[in-house]
């Protein structure tokens, strides 16, 4: 819609070019209100769980159909509690412990353990304000996230509400007011006080040393916490750093300029070590970190080798502004599990990490986390505004989430897979105003039986399938709104796998009654609208408005932009990204269902499907 805007959500921690400058964007009203036509389940006023319905299709698909199209599958705070009511039966809930783990710079992820709620319709809504002050603002509601296991046993979640709140402001103390709501019993409100955290920053009037090439190792083998290593211009070799700083006084190693390290940078087991403006032929790893600052560094990797990497668990990384290029390039051959691909851009374990406006290029994965056995406390971890570009299995791996991973405002092209998520442990994992032009296979790789993915707000252009997820094991608790995706004719296999026939939509297998989708645009330039979910096919609009919960959805064209999009009909093109902004007057403006804590800040009727609102400005990706 016309008008200014403040930031999105994707913006809404830290602005174009300077990382200390801190906004957010409030929503002076409440659900409770009446005047507010805030998406029920996302404003907590009807459960969460189970909120799908029995699919209903034009007809069924063939089940040599299912097998055959798409391609195989890819191997804080004191609490205080009010107004309780008296609990009974299974039914009822047992609220237990609030928790307020791992505070991001900008995001808050809430965990409320439960027992009891076996139908499953509890919800809590979510009210916070900074403390010290009286007005409440609106978040989403906490997801009703039941006990359950990943699809190979090897993980477990217990039964609890969960979820984030987001574009908060940096080193400010929160007061967050929960209210749980079961009719069967168990109702009560609890309020936490939680911290978000400070950008990292070098301590007041810290100590510089000068170090040259020459006096490097004997400098660095007496820095104290708090001290500034200030690399002057020159050649070094790569290094191991055997100093800890301490909270508030940390160990900054940076320059200005022309500090040029040839070899591999190894911090691992550090603690508040901050590496800047540093230019690395070779990896920066981390293992076993807690609190480590990378930021405005060039990494250039030229072998089959991870560019800043924590593969064991680190706690609170902070890596921010970098550019991270690989040796990977766009071709046939490099594409997928099985491509001719190597390495990670920037990888991660443990919880508390924010990856932000990075630029990355040329790997296996640009962006990841582990997997399988590996992944060990996999949550509240933000992925936020990077530029990614030729990641030849997927730009961004969320795979493996446990909780409250937050993945908002990337952009993303020329990449096999976008955003995977294969699979989410229960979640939940959000997926929020991410934009993707030709992604060659899955917009969002949901596969492995992913369990509670949250994808609000994205924008997708591609060849074939828009949106396709080809697993033989169902999604389960999956919640999507206010998505623009486009696709059209399939240009072939690439990889081995085909990019889909051009439907709007084709899941292969799903969980219908955890399955919601609404208030979507979805288009084919093929000419024709068709769609697949699960055993359902539909062959119109109108069909899939009334088979499913897509009542609001609509139909797309890349007319819809206000500068001239291609369809990416040739996907091993290495294309320039587009603006994919929404013109005025474009079918999906006004059309999205408003989300507490993410769509506020709209100014017309209603806020505007897809990544961006009409003439909102454009975000900044990558290095501010």
């Amino acid at each position: 819609m016309a008008g200014n805007q403040n930031a999105t959500l994707a913006q809404a921690g830290i602005e174009s070019g300077n990382e200390n400058q801190q906004t957010v964007s409030y929503s002076s009203e409440t659900a409770e209100s009446g005047n507010v036509n805030y998406d029920p389940e996302l404003a907590g006023l009807q459960p969460s769980a189970n909120s799908g319905v029995e699919i209903s299709g034009d007809a069924a698909v063939d089940p040599a159909e299912l097998a055959a199209e798409g391609g195989a599958e890819q191997a804080a705070g004191a609490e205080r509690e009010s107004i309780k009511s008296v609990s009974t039966g299974a039914s009822a809930t047992t609220p237990g412990n609030v928790s307020v783990p791992y505070p991001t710079i900008n995001n808050l992820s809430v965990q409320w353990a439960i027992s009891g709620d076996a139908n499953l319709n509890g919800v809590v809504s979510v009210r916070y304000r900074p403390s010290g002050t009286s007005t409440w603002y609106t978040g989403m509601a906490l997801r009703r996230v039941a006990d359950g296991s990943s699809n190979d046993g090897s993980f477990s979640w217990t039964n609890r509400h969960s979820g984030s709140i987001m574009g908060l402001k940096a080193n400010t103390s929160y007061d967050i007011e929960l209210t749980l709501k079961d009719p069967d019993g168990g109702s009560t409100v609890r309020t936490v006080t939680a911290r978000t955290r400070a950008v990292p920053a070098p301590m007041a009037n810290a100590p510089v040393k000068n170090v040259t090439p020459s006096n490097f190792a004997s400098v660095a083998a007496a820095a104290q916490p708090g001290d500034i290593l200030q690399l002057a211009a020159g050649t070094y070799s790569g290094f191991s750093f055997g100093k800890n700083g301490v909270a508030g006084k940390p160990i900054v190693i940076r320059s200005s300029g022309g500090a040029v390290i040839n070899g591999n940078i190894d911090v691992t087991g550090r603690e508040y070590v901050h590496l800047h403006g540093l230019t690395i032929n070779g990896r920066v790893r981390f293992n076993n970190s807690k609190h480590l600052s990378i930021t405005r560094n060039t990494v250039k990797i030229t072998s089959d080798i991870d560019g800043i990497t924590s593969r064991l668990r680190s706690e609170g990384a902070y890596i921010a502004d970098n550019i991270v290029t690989g040796p990977t390039p766009w071709a046939t051959g490099s594409l997928g599990v099985y491509g001719n691909n190597g390495g990670e851009g920037i990888v991660v374990n443990g919880p508390g990490h924010v990856i932000q406006n990075n630029r990355v290029k040329g790997f296996r994965d640009n962006i990841s986390m582990m997997e399988a056995s590996e992944a060990v406390d996999q949550y509240s971890i933000d992925i936020i505004n990077n530029d990614l570009e030729v990641g030849a299995d997927d730009a961004i791996e969320a795979d493996y989430c446990f909780h409250n991973c937050r993945v908002i405002g990337n952009r993303i092209r020329n990449s096999f897979d976008g955003i995977s998520a294969q699979p989410t442990l229960g979640g939940p994992a959000y997926f929020i105003r991410n934009v993707m032009y030709n992604v060659t296979y899955m917009p969002f790789k949901l596969n492995n039986g992913s369990n509670g993915n949250v994808i609000l707000h994205n924008t997708v252009v591609k060849n074939g399938d828009a949106f396709g997820v080809y697993s033989s094991v169902a999604i389960k608790n999956i919640l999507m709104r206010n998505n623009l995706f486009i696709g059209g004719p399939s240009a072939g296999s690439f990889g081995g796998y085909s990019t889909g026939s051009g439907r709007v939509m084709s899941i292969q297998a799903l969980e219908s009654k955890s399955f919601n989708m609404n208030h979507d645009a979805l288009g084919s330039t093929s000419g024709s609208f068709n769609a697949r979910l699960g055993g359902n096919s539909f062959s119109s609009l109108s069909s899939l408005q009334g088979g499913t919960t897509a009542k609001n959805t609509i139909s797309i064209g890349l007319n819809a932009f206000a500068a001239s999009v291609a369809y990416p009909s040739a996907p091993m093109t290495q294309y320039a990204m587009p603006d994919l902004r929404l013109k005025a007057g474009a079918a999906a403006e006004n059309k999205a269902i408003r989300i507490p804590n993410v769509n506020d800040s709209f100014t017309g009727t209603a806020p505007d499907m897809g990544a961006f609102e009409v003439g909102a400005a454009m975000p900044v990706y990558g290095p501010r």
